[in-house]
């Protein structure tokens, strides 16, 4: 027996016996490989970030000097199919642009990372959305978001990402786009068995009840899971307490992602926390998304749960320490060496 094994140990192989005419009737087995590698689809935001650096970030109604301006590919959905690219995986855009220089700027930075961009649509009724990120010296941000065409996805958008689904692919979700368009795609994901990842952001306190059965894992930081539970998010011990609640309403994971302090998961039965990595940040603009993309590729390439968030705090942790969104969102090797030095 011949036996052919892909990258990820998965093989699918046809056997096919053919009799060739005008001959001794030689048989040939032909062997057909079918590669059977998983795929993960986002469909969410695309924007351009226009970025400033500060000493600090200013309090309401204050003007202060800034040292350093920069516009960077992001937005969360693109951020985080950029990070999943960038580990390897087979990873689709679903989302839309306006047609200008921003719009083409973005769709060829997920070109570049690898990602599929034949689904994201160039609106030509509006701009391209941005986000106004203001970050620190020690790497914190406040950010603004202006929907633009992020704001203009439908059905139709849902209609061609559905068509993409296959059973055993994952699916990540945000919040940059309309809400009931979000919950539309989750729930063509579940009739698919397509697992499906939620980060909550930006949040909206008043989610429909129907999300929380919609979403197998949902990934807020604190201050997220503080506004969807109603009781603040401070510690180990209350976001425990949140992770908890959160599953209760029918999510089937929560992981609340508590920055330098690691991360706290839940399950139905039980949870664990899973320590942050030591590094010096430079810029946490993209964090969230990078834990995304690296969670969404260690659980479609079979790691356990635990190796997966263990994974995924890589990635971010890595992510931290280079400025920009997508441009700080590290590949398979950086990661692979970041642990194994670790």
């Amino acid at each position: 027996m011949v036996k052919i094994i892909d990258a990820n140990g998965k093989n699918s192989i046809a056997a096919v016996t053919v009799k060739l005419p005008g001959g001794p009737g030689v048989l040939i087995v032909l062997l057909h490989l079918m590669v059977t590698k998983m795929r993960i689809h986002v469909f969410g935001s695309l924007n351009m970030d226009l970025v400033c650096h500060t000493p600090r970030l200013p309090v309401s109604g204050e003007t202060i000097l800034g040292h350093h301006f920069q516009t960077s590919p992001g937005g969360k959905g693109a951020n985080q199919a950029v990070a999943a690219a960038r580990l390897g995986a087979r990873t689709a855009m679903v989302g839309r642009v306006g047609d200008d220089e921003f719009g083409q700027a973005l769709i060829d930075s997920l070109k570049a990372a690898g990602v599929d961009t034949h689904n994201v649509i160039v609106d030509q009724s509006i701009g391209t959305g941005i986000a106004t990120i203001l970050v620190d010296q020690t790497g914190n941000n406040q950010i603004v978001v202006v929907p633009g065409a992020n704001g203009k996805v439908d059905d139709s958008d849902i209609q061609r990402l559905a068509q993409q689904f296959r059973p055993g692919d994952c699916l990540l979700l945000q919040l940059e786009v309309p809400v009931e368009v979000v919950l539309k795609a989750a729930a063509r994901a579940k009739e698919k068995n397509v697992t499906v990842i939620l980060d909550p952001a930006p949040t909206q306190k008043d989610l429909p009840d129907r999300v929380w059965g919609l979403v197998d894992i949902l990934t807020p930081n604190q201050v997220e899971a503080s506004q969807l539970v109603g009781f603040p998010v401070i510690d180990q011990q209350s976001a425990v307490d949140a992770a908890q609640a959160i599953v209760h309403r029918g999510v089937g994971l929560a992981i609340i992602k508590l920055g330098q302090h690691g991360a706290v998961i839940a399950t139905q039965d039980t949870w664990f926390h899973q320590q942050a990595f030591a590094v010096t940040p430079v810029d946490t603009v993209a964090a969230g998304d990078a834990f995304n993309g690296g969670l969404a590729v260690a659980l479609t390439e079979g790691m356990t749960l635990s190796a997966s968030v263990l994974f995924a705090s890589a990635v971010a942790a890595c992510s931290v320490t280079q400025s920009g969104a997508q441009g700080s969102l590290p590949n398979r090797e950086t990661v692979t060496a970041f642990l194994q030095e670790r």
